[in-house]
């Protein structure tokens, strides 16, 4: 009985140095396939050329899929979508076979991603993309190759992946904060 009693007292306690509601260990990138849907436009991811994406939250089974990295990164900023996000990948173009063919396997974690933006590449829907890369070196020669800039997930101005409009930014023009999760 006093066992049975120290063990829920230690799983209480461990529970509670885990306030954020993470795992330590973030689940692993699901493979891209004819199943994947784009959450935003509803169409088959595989359809589009470009970086995709996927989110991973602790109350879906299935990943959330999305045709482009821009759409990936809006998820996150938008305050209705879900917040228990536990993971978030985004292709390796470094080590994508061609633009039209992001890869099915080569997922890297958003967070640890050299993400280039304002470059003359345009995503899986047409619009402007935040390419993600793997190593800050691809990243750059890509950068040489097709203009732009190279940040990091967290420096992915609000107002590039949601617009330019009232919301992303102040009457200043300044970027407001985020609801990014981080």
């Amino acid at each position: 009985m006093i066992l049975r009693i120290l063990c829920m007292i230690v799983a209480l306690v461990l529970a509670g140095c885990n306030r954020d509601g993470s795992d330590a260990v973030m689940p692993p990138p699901a493979a891209l396939n004819s199943d994947a849907m784009g959450v935003f436009c509803g169409m088959n991811v595989l359809e589009h050329p470009g970086p995709k994406g996927q989110i991973i939250t602790a109350s879906r089974i299935d990943p959330y899929w999305f045709t482009s990295v821009r759409d990936t990164v809006a998820f996150t900023l938008m305050p209705d979508q879900p917040r228990d996000i536990r993971a978030i990948y985004v292709s390796d173009m470094a080590r994508a076979p061609s633009w039209e063919e992001p890869g099915a396997t080569n997922w890297i974690d958003a967070k640890k991603a050299f993400f280039v933006i304002e470059s003359r590449k345009q995503g899986g829907m047409g619009a402007a993309e935040a390419v993600p890369f793997g190593n800050r070196a691809a990243a750059d020669a890509f950068t040489a190759a097709n203009g732009g800039k190279v940040v990091t997930f967290a420096d992915v101005p609000s107002g590039y992946v949601l617009g330019s409009d009232s919301a992303a930014v102040d009457q200043t023009g300044h970027e407001r904060p985020s609801a990014r999760t981080n």
